[in-house]
């Protein structure tokens, strides 16, 4: 086990863009108890203070994580449960939607309760043919409660995440990309992720933020709200260096011979 439950590593890629690799790495289970959520919480807010071009979470050892330390909920009321789910969405799933780049979640193994929801609140998960996820909160009388049930919902419809969560059962990474919630499906799930996450941080960043706030203003209000945002968040766009370096590019040589400095 390493000496901090997480990692957060930062590197420039040969196309000259920041990744960050944020890696959980807390024993043969990755246990999300009490010292792995203080991590996590400040590595996402490390990430938030300056964020790279493009992020990619995944883990260390056999299992992505085996979901969360039982003792974390022993003997809560329910001021102190309402206190810690709304500790988890302020400090770990809101602000990693709201990073203001691509975020890419590799579950390479079994990824269960906690790992799962924050896998929801990436953008893109990449899986290996071995994974399996769950919600398994109904073994301790509980139901997901980090947003897991609404952001599955999402991607998958409301039955399917009612049927995920009512029985408890462990779902593979084929049954998860049919359903919509895996993106995609890798033998080598660590690499194919990290050339993702490099491909992503070497695009328009500016761009990238723009269509996460279109998504989320559909999530939160559907297409109207989209709609009514488009304009500007899209029009400040003709104001970067990304764009305008891009357009003369495209002028000049042609498609798809632009680089980007994520400005």
């Amino acid at each position: 086990m390493a000496d901090q439950p997480t990692s957060l590593v930062r590197y420039t890629t040969d196309a000259g863009a920041e990744v960050a690799v944020l890696t959980f790495d807390h024993g043969p289970l990755n246990l999300f108890d009490q010292a792995m959520f203080d991590a996590v919480c400040a590595n996402i807010a490390d990430l938030t203070a300056n964020p790279p071009r493009a992020v990619l979470l995944r883990a260390e050892g056999k299992v992505n994580s085996a979901g969360v330390d039982v003792h974390v909920f022993d003997g809560l009321s329910a001021q102190q449960g309402a206190d810690l789910w709304r500790r988890l969405f302020d400090e770990i799933a809101h602000p990693l939607e709201a990073l203001p780049c691509p975020v890419v979640y590799a579950a390479h193994g079994l990824t269960l309760t906690a790992a799962f929801e924050i896998s929801l609140a990436c953008d893109i998960i990449v899986a290996s043919p071995k994974a399996k996820f769950g919600l398994v909160e109904i073994v301790v009388g509980l139901t997901p409660s980090m947003g897991g049930p609404q952001r599955l919902a999402e991607r998958a419809g409301s039955g399917r995440a009612r049927e995920f969560v009512m029985t408890g059962d462990l779902y593979d990474a084929a049954t998860m990309k049919e359903w919509g919630v895996v993106n995609s499906i890798h033998d080598d799930v660590d690499a194919s992720a990290r050339t993702l996450v490099e491909r992503l941080a070497a695009g328009p960043t500016v761009a990238h933020a723009a269509t996460k706030k279109i998504v989320a203003a559909w999530r939160s209000g559907g297409v109207a709200h989209a709609d009514e945002i488009t304009a500007d968040v899209s029009g400040a766009l003709f104001e970067t260096e990304d764009l305008k370096g891009a357009v003369k590019s495209f002028l000049a040589n042609g498609p798809g011979k632009a680089t980007y400095t994520g400005k």
